[in-house]
């Protein structure tokens, strides 16, 4: 039995790697060892190093001003380190409230400055992204932060908040590489690696060089962006493994028509599971507005719990995991990120089709 991956992260990852991974795990390069043993000062590491910086900056249509860093924590540390780097005492931050991880970046920021709530669609359930003529920016913010796919309750922006010349910053931790986007808009960019681009352990930053040098002097080395710019992201040990399967992950994109190619791909899997809840008179009940809906987290309800348990438990008898929804919201999530392919959704799509047959 076809086993179909649809964990929100750590997310499936492309076959293809995974082979490679595989091939090279106990030999890399006839070198007799692995990678995952190396020196993080090997010229073998340090050349996945720089390719994964040139794939990623590449891909994103982005020039030598921006600097791609390979760091540890996860998002959750960059809500910390971006205002502790990038968030001055006299200055105040605005954020665009969607989520659950809007939230989080917000209520962490508020304990290193003035960062504040510059519009959102909290008041209605997180159903959709806030549409711009919700937005409240102050007048010289240091930056305008959001979170462009929000996974736990499934919306997603469609288009790059104008920000009249402030500079942006965005979690795109779900999303970042589905789909193309005008990344010289933005001044930072993080991401953490485990749904789109590798395994959990690698975050990744990509920073305007011009905003590097407005960072704290009195800030802990180990916290300071310009730290890992100036070192490579090897100032210390990176998390070699994960930047290693990283860079082979961004091979693939490339190989796969690149962002566009990508783009294509997620909608074609999202509108196979839309159409299913769509088609279902109501027995599916997707949480996001139709002008919000995320292609990479798809989430709904069924009628009741106990039916929702049900569903989960059937699908994993027909090799589909992780389709329960967030411990916080409960529900049914489907996870469709970069490597997963249309066979998959097509079988949750028809998997569902048919329990709403039996169970309506």
């Amino acid at each position: 039995m076809t086993t179909y991956n649809f964990n929100a992260g750590p997310a499936i990852l492309p076959r293809v790697v995974l082979e490679q991974v595989h091939a090279e795990l106990l030999d890399y390069q006839g070198r007799g060892m692995s990678i995952i043993e190396m020196s993080h000062r090997s010229k073998e590491y340090e050349a996945i190093n720089v390719r994964a910086e040139a794939r990623m900056l590449a891909l994103l249509g982005l020039e030598s001003s921006y600097r791609v860093l390979f760091l540890q924590g996860g998002a959750s540390t960059q809500f910390a380190m971006l205002p502790m780097n990038m968030l001055a005492a006299e200055q105040t931050a605005d954020y665009l409230m969607s989520g659950a991880w809007s939230d989080k970046a917000l209520e962490e920021a508020q304990r290193f400055g003035r960062a504040r709530d510059a519009g959102g669609t909290a008041g209605g359930d997180y159903r959709r992204v806030p549409r711009p003529e919700q937005l409240h920016l102050s007048e010289n913010p240091a930056y305008v932060h959001y979170t462009t796919n929000e996974t736990i309750q499934g919306v997603q922006y469609q288009y790059i908040p104008e920000v009249g010349g402030r500079r942006l910053v965005a979690d795109m931790s779900s999303d970042i590489c589905s789909r193309p986007i005008d990344a010289g808009r933005f001044s930072l960019i993080y991401a953490g690696a485990q749904k789109n681009l590798g395994p959990a352990g690698a975050t990744v930053v990509i920073v305007r060089e011009d905003w590097l040098g407005e960072a704290p002097r009195d800030l802990p080395v180990m916290l300071r962006y310009s730290t890992f710019a100036k070192n490579n992201s090897l100032y210390n040990t990176p998390p070699v493994f994960a930047v290693y399967v990283l860079d082979l992950v961004l091979g693939w994109i490339g190989d796969a028509g690149g962002l566009a190619g990508m783009e294509r791909r997620n909608q074609e899997k999202a509108g196979l599971v839309y159409a299913a809840i769509d088609q279902s008179e109501g027995f599916y009940r997707g949480h996001a507005d139709q002008d919000s809906r995320s292609l990479m987290n798809v989430t709904f309800r069924l009628p009741s719990e106990s039916l929702e348990q049900r569903f989960a438990s059937a699908a994993l008898a027909h090799g589909m995991v992780g389709l329960a929804g967030h411990r916080s919201v409960g529900g049914i999530r489907a996870s469709l990120y970069n490597a997963m392919d249309a066979d998959g959704a097509r079988a949750l799509a028809a998997f569902m089709l048919d329990f709403a047959d039996s169970n309506g």
